[in-house]
């Protein structure tokens, strides 16, 4: 399976002009999911009729000062892991633009089931400009929480603005089981041990378990994974990385699976 662009002309492509980073990642998408390759490739033309979709995000984005995915490096690949899932809820944790949750959004409504359960607390950025030092993830003046997501797409969003430790435990229970989880929050050891902890309980056999920017997490994700005996696989060279729930049984114990699975542009 290719990790390029090559062969689409839709929303894919459209991405890729914005964003240089934005290729989809078919071999990761396919050990998170336990999909054959046709059926990644399905999923990803099906994000390519989402045109309209892409060039309302880019327009948003640009028009808040932002030029590229300003929170999550791989948004097509979250569409085709949530659209081939088929997940009753998807959780995520951190939004600032909306990047990642308008890809979910978007592969929920395609399957015509399941809600999406955000959690964001919010930075802001100082000026009229985003400051050298300012984290691209601060709002823009006027901007709220998900400003990049557009109208359409949110019927099946549960948006909920404060911090993680306080509102994850209910939205996990409100959620139900949990076929996919997303960290894009506070990056430390701690906090990703207590999100991994908390959301662990309500996850579906074969759920889909992802943290971005594991390089400031230590080995909580791993340590995680080893809880359950599932190997971990890294998309590409970044530190973003997922695992798969184990569906044949209780969770390994007393042993250590690891797995690296490279994707290249």
């Amino acid at each position: 399976m290719s990790s390029s662009g090559a062969g689409h002309s839709g929303a894919i492509a459209l991405a890729q002009r914005h964003d240089r980073r934005a290729h989809p990642h078919p071999e990761w998408v396919a050990a998170l999911t336990g999909a054959s390759g046709p059926e990644v490739a399905r999923a990803l033309r099906d994000i390519d009729r989402h045109v309209a979709e892409e060039t309302e995000i880019h327009q948003r984005l640009h028009d808040g000062g932002r030029s590229f995915y300003a929170q999550i490096r791989s948004p097509l690949d979250l569409y085709a892991i949530a659209r081939l899932a088929r997940p009753d809820a998807v959780v995520e944790t951190g939004v600032s633009s909306g990047i990642s949750s308008a890809h979910f959004l978007m592969a929920l409504q395609d399957s015509r089931r399941g809600r999406l359960f955000s959690i964001d607390l919010p930075t802001r950025q100082r000026g009229p400009k985003l400051g050298a030092r300012e984290s691209p993830v601060s709002l823009p003046p006027g901007r709220s929480t998900g400003w990049a997501v557009p109208d359409r797409l949110r019927r099946r969003w549960d948006l909920r603005i404060g911090p993680s430790q306080t509102l994850l435990p209910g939205a996990a229970t409100d959620a139900g089981t949990i076929g996919v989880f997303l960290h894009d929050s506070l990056h430390t050891p701690r906090h990703l041990a207590f999100e991994l902890a908390t959301i662990a309980p309500r996850l579906a056999p074969g759920a889909v378990v992802m943290a971005d920017n594991t390089t400031w997490t230590g080995r909580a994700f791993d340590r995680f994974a080893e809880s359950l005996g599932a190997p971990v696989v890294r998309c590409g060279r970044s530190d973003l990385v997922g695992l798969r729930v184990p569906t044949d049984g209780p969770p390994a114990t007393g042993r250590r699976r690891t797995g690296r699975l490279r994707t290249t542009r």
